[in-house]
């Protein structure tokens, strides 16, 4: 009875890293990039291909998606993507939206039922909470920034992104950021930084110190969903955004 069990169990773990494997296929990716997952600290200069070196290997050579040069060619290579499971209860993939050009880039985790049914990142209350921090804190319009997420598409009911749907997004967002080429980014929540910084480090600890994302300046920092339960962690928030200011303003020379 317990070889059966096994033998039951074996076969299921088989099946899913065989559907894994089908999904990284149908995306173009070749390889799971390697690397230690570690925080990052001081800023490097800029990789000429966000996508080079290890990490071209995320995307067949042949692929559209790996020789997309704007982001209206990357979001036609997407397509109606099937490349993870949560292709299934998803109402719109929510690629990404604002300036393609932005000095400044936001990065979230995933959408939410609004940016679902929606198509846009960060357009629920968590979504008008960021509205106001780039407008009422930073003076800036939503459409001077870029916003995206690390995942495309809804987890259900709201779920953290599993390993799997990180790996099958990770290589659109990376190229997006290649594309965009940003002097800034703000990681949002949890799930942004680990992705980014490929690091297990809390976020209570990264938050409010500069680090490095292939020698882009990225400021870890709070999710405004997170803001939204815990309020008194605003002012953190705050403190966060006026050291991206001031960067942006050159006055950290």
């Amino acid at each position: 009875m317990s070889q059966e069990n096994d033998s039951e169990e074996l076969a299921t773990v088989a099946a899913s890293l065989r559907r894994h494997l089908q999904w990284r296929q149908r995306a173009g990716i070749r390889v799971i990039a390697k690397g230690n997952m570690k925080e990052t600290s001081s800023a490097t200069p800029h990789d000429e291909n966000l996508l080079g070196g290890t990490e071209s290997n995320l995307f067949s050579d042949s692929s559209m998606a790996y020789q997309a040069g704007s982001l209206e060619e990357l979001r036609a290579a997407i397509g109606d993507c099937q490349r993870c499971k949560l292709c299934a209860g998803r109402t719109n993939i929510v690629f990404g939206v604002g300036n393609p050009g932005a000095k400044l880039m936001f990065v979230g985790e995933g959408p939410g039922r609004d940016e679902d049914l929606q198509g846009e990142p960060f357009v629920g209350r968590a979504g008008q909470l960021l509205t106001d921090i780039i407008t009422k804190g930073m003076g800036l319009k939503r459409e001077d920034v870029y916003i995206a997420n690390v995942v495309k598409c809804r987890p259900p009911e709201n779920r953290n992104p599993e390993p799997d749907e990180v790996a099958a997004c990770e290589p659109f967002l990376k190229k997006q950021i290649d594309l965009i080429r940003p002097q800034i980014i703000v990681a949002l929540g949890k799930f942004a930084v680990q992705t980014l910084l490929q690091s297990k480090v809390p976020i209570s600890k990264l938050r409010g110190n500069w680090h490095s994302y292939h020698g882009i300046k990225l400021m870890p920092t709070f999710h405004p969903a997170y803001l939204l339960r815990n309020p008194a962690d605003k002012k953190l928030v705050w403190e966060d955004i006026k050291k991206v200011l001031s960067e942006m303003h050159g006055e950290n020379a």
